[in-house]
């Protein structure tokens, strides 16, 4: 399998997806709680990017081996398997290598860290083989974007800050003597979820704009999707109405003073997301401007790690 098949197979280019919210956690805990762990941020990187990699390389696989239409729809194109004519052993190999870094670089963050990682990744690995995998996949049913925004926007975000902060600055859960004790801090947790927002939707838009393309291919291999749902028209309703939240999210952190004023930059995106969306909603199509979902979403969210990124230079400049 060469470079070409094996980032394809794996849609590198979606990466992002988990990527971005990775480096948000990342900086809003040097911002908020001035903390960084080099070592699990190394480990957390290679476990996160391994297992996005390999779920959407299930993803593939199991689109592969479950389509009962093989032909139209672009299928012959979009799909890795079929495009370059890849042995389904190779296939496999890739993805149980994918797993293996993935649960490698997991544990050894686990043992570095605590239980609530094993928890929140165990729990992560799960909807992450579910979405691809099993009776009814999630990816088939009309959660997609509930739970891909939930565990890549927020989860992600959640554990990216937490690797690096005390823990009682958000959560602690410890075991003694056979019980079981969580504790939250509430209002910061609460807190990183309005956080989060922006890229919960962004991501969710993502997964939207992907089964939007998907109708007719999902409606004929049985895939029931949100849009098969809710149908076309309310489908792009919803696209545009997750932007306009992702926005007033942003207000709403801008006048709670939680985010720096640098975030103001970050508003100058209104107008090429908007344009781009526009252009999504008057023809949806997987080759052409389903793209237009991720780069709104690294428009957007990479906006907001460059404010955050000046914001934490500046306040280190100061303390120095």
């Amino acid at each position: 399998m060469g470079v070409r098949s094996f980032f394809k197979l794996v849609e590198i280019q979606t990466k992002v997806a988990s990527m971005i919210p990775f480096l948000l956690g990342t900086l809003y805990a040097l911002f908020r709680f001035q903390q960084f762990e080099g070592y699990h941020f190394v480990l957390m990187l290679a476990s996160l990017l391994s297992f996005d990699m390999a779920t959407t390389a299930i993803n593939n696989y199991y689109d592969y081996k479950k389509a009962i239409k093989t032909n139209g729809f672009g299928y012959e194109q979009h799909n890795a398997i079929v495009r370059y004519k890849l042995k389904e052993t190779a296939v496999l190999c890739v993805i149980v290598v994918l797993l293996l870094t993935a649960v490698g670089s997991g544990i050894a963050l686990f043992l570095s860290t605590g239980w609530l990682i094993l928890l929140l990744g165990g729990l992560s690995f799960a909807v992450g083989i579910l979405y691809s995998f099993g009776p009814i996949p999630i990816s088939r049913m009309p959660l997609g974007e509930l739970f891909s925004g939930l565990f890549m926007g927020f989860v992600i975000i959640f554990i990216s800050v937490w690797i690096h902060v005390d823990k009682d600055r958000l959560a602690v859960l410890d075991i003694h003597g056979g019980m079981l004790s969580l504790q939250v801090n509430l209002p910061e947790v609460l807190l990183l979820l309005v956080v989060s927002l922006p890229a919960i939707l962004g991501i969710a838009n993502i997964m939207l704009a992907n089964n939007i393309c998907d109708m007719d291919e999902d409606m004929e291999n049985k895939r029931y999707t949100l849009p098969v749902y809710i149908g076309f028209k309310h489908s792009l309703s919803l696209f545009r109405i997750f932007y306009g939240l992702a926005y007033l999210d942003l207000l709403a952190l801008l006048m709670l003073k939680v985010h720096p004023v640098l975030v103001l930059l970050v508003f100058v995106t209104i107008i090429p997301v908007y344009k781009k969306g526009v252009e999504f909603t008057a023809r949806p199509s997987k080759e052409k401007t389903f793209v237009i979902a991720v780069q709104n979403f690294v428009l957007m969210n990479m906006a907001r790690i460059a404010a955050l990124g000046v914001a934490v230079t500046l306040t280190a400049l100061s303390i120095l």
